[in-house]
């Protein structure tokens, strides 16, 4: 499970360093794709396979389906940490989250989200009235 928040840094060659939690989950291979909110999704290989066959449990007649998969799909990119613990962003990616040199890692559970710091700290101040409204018919089980 990905939890927690760290702040790496882009190197010149888009290259970020991983935290160190999160490296035995994603060594053996990780996919990077388009996320919502403008961030990068990060899944291990293994669970961008079971993200993958949830999708393909959706209905090819549902228009919104259809449109969801080609643009998570289409951004996906499948990535090999280096010896470091270091992974590529491919350059669409950075574009598409307005990746700089500073960064923001989070957890978030079956996955880990790359953000650019402003856009992170501006969402999370965005939200945190309504997390602090949330209850549990939002989030069934929530006490």
């Amino acid at each position: 499970m990905f939890l927690g928040t760290y702040t790496p840094r882009l190197d010149e060659k888009g290259r970020l360093i991983l935290p160190a939690k999160y490296r035995d989950e994603l060594g053996n291979g990780l996919v990077l794709t388009r996320g919502q909110e403008r961030c990068i999704y990060v899944f291990s290989a293994r669970e961008f396979e079971r993200v993958h066959e949830q999708l393909q449990g959706s209905s090819m007649t549902s228009k919104q389906a259809r449109d969801y998969i080609r643009v998570f799909l289409s951004g996906a990119s499948d990535e090999q940490p280096d010896k470091q613990g270091r992974v590529t962003i491919p350059p669409p990616l950075r574009q598409y989250a307005g990746l700089e040199r500073e960064v923001t890692v989070i957890g978030a559970g079956n996955r880990a989200e790359i953000w650019d710091t402003a856009s992170w700290n501006s969402y999370l101040e965005e939200q945190e009235q309504s997390f602090s409204e949330t209850d549990e018919h939002v989030i069934p089980g929530l006490t």
